[in-house]
């Protein structure tokens, strides 16, 4: 472990509790976990175009290639994610589920779901205090008064530091203004939430080769941040965080695009004719910078250097937290046991914008995690 001036923390890391897994397996709709005849793992299948390539492969594994990715044993169990932690020198990681979360689930199953994941995940970090926290899952399927009640019963659970969140929200969109008491409730206690994309963008986007020659290349590294970038624009355009001033967001994937296209927006804003007339653009109006830097954090999963710098320039090197996304980008053809390239990568950007040793790299790698997510053992 590193001194705790310099603990290395990874606040974008995923897994699936037992509960979820079973869930998955369960479905014949995606997403589902599907096993194949002769695969030597099931296979996770959450996208559309998946789907698709679904309908016609059936129970053959050796007919096509498969859709999907492979859960390997870095999804669900405990002691890979500490080996993971150990082989890259991570002190700390604050884990969570991976999209499409609860999403899904009937609204009368979906509060009883929440608890049981969450309360998985918290047994999870006991079995090592002080090295595990984790972001908690919402049943935002539920009725009101089930979902507002499950924001009380997470904040009381020792190892939770904030939720998990997608794009949809309620199923129209982060500016729905029936999520406003939800927003409230999460901020009154003092839980952060982890934006994190799911929906990208519509298939037909991609063009009529995406889908059997590009793989998962377009919607992953563009529909991903595309859609953080317009869920967060819409909150902005929607007031929400004039609303509630005190809500804290961590964006996943350094923001998407929003550090680059930032100024864009703005220059759109002002020279809008209807927000003119509709007076939601004068004197006052906090700008899309503002809320970077005072409500908004951003990970550090960007793989190079030259989009961590637009980050840091965007929302500020006290403001940026270290992440890996495993168990997703696996080493292809080699031992999944090693070092992974997303992980080294990621490290590497950090040291290119920082430099190696300095302590803006020293708050990126750990510090800001610490103090923002409260992760110091007194705190435990």
């Amino acid at each position: 472990m590193s001194t705790s001036s310099s603990r290395v923390v990874d606040v974008h890391t995923h897994m699936y509790p037992p509960r979820y897994v079973e869930l998955l397996e369960s479905r014949d709709t995606i997403p589902l976990i599907r096993k194949f005849p002769g695969a030597e793992d099931p296979r996770y299948i959450i996208l559309p175009a998946e789907a698709e390539s679904l309908k016609n492969i059936g129970d053959d594994a050796s007919s096509s290639h498969l859709p999907g990715r492979p859960v390997t044993s870095h999804y669900s169990s405990l002691k890979q994610k500490i080996h993971f932690m150990d082989t890259h020198k991570i002190d700390i990681s604050v884990i969570s589920l991976a999209n499409p979360w609860l999403d899904f689930v009937a609204s009368e199953e979906a509060g009883e779901t929440a608890k049981t994941v969450n309360q998985e995940f918290s047994s999870m970090c006991a079995e090592y205090p002080g090295r595990l926290f984790f972001f908690a899952t919402l049943p935002l399927t539920a009725p009101t008064d089930v979902l507002l009640s499950s924001i009380e019963n997470v904040k009381n659970l020792k190892y939770c530091r904030g939720v998990i969140l997608g794009t949809s929200g309620l199923g129209k969109g982060l500016d729905d203004p029936n999520l406003l008491p939800v927003f409230k409730a999460l901020a009154a206690n003092n839980l952060l939430i982890f934006l994190h994309p799911h929906y990208g963008l519509p298939s037909e986007v991609w063009g009529p080769r995406a889908t059997e020659e590009y793989g998962h290349v377009l919607p992953l590294a563009l529909g991903f941040p595309l859609e953080t970038t317009i869920a967060v624009a819409r909150m902005y355009l929607a007031g929400v965080f004039e609303q509630v001033p005190s809500l804290r967001m961590l964006l996943a994937h350094s923001g998407g695009t929003l550090p680059f296209l930032a100024g864009r927006i703005e220059s759109c804003i002002v020279h809008d004719g209807h927000l003119v007339r509709e007076g939601k653009v004068g004197p006052g109006r906090r700008t899309i910078w503002e809320i970077l830097k005072e409500q908004v954090y951003l990970d550090a999963v960007i793989y190079s250097e030259v989009g961590l710098k637009a980050a840091i320039e965007a929302s500020g090197v006290d403001r940026l937290m270290f992440g890996t996304d495993h168990p997703f980008f696996p080493p292809l053809g080699s031992d999944e046991q090693g070092v992974w390239e997303s992980m080294s990568w990621n490290r590497e950007a950090v040291e290119k914008a920082l430099g190696v040793g300095s302590e803006g790299m020293e708050r990126v790698m750990g510090g800001n995690a610490v103090e923002i997510l409260r992760l110091r053992e007194d705190e435990v």
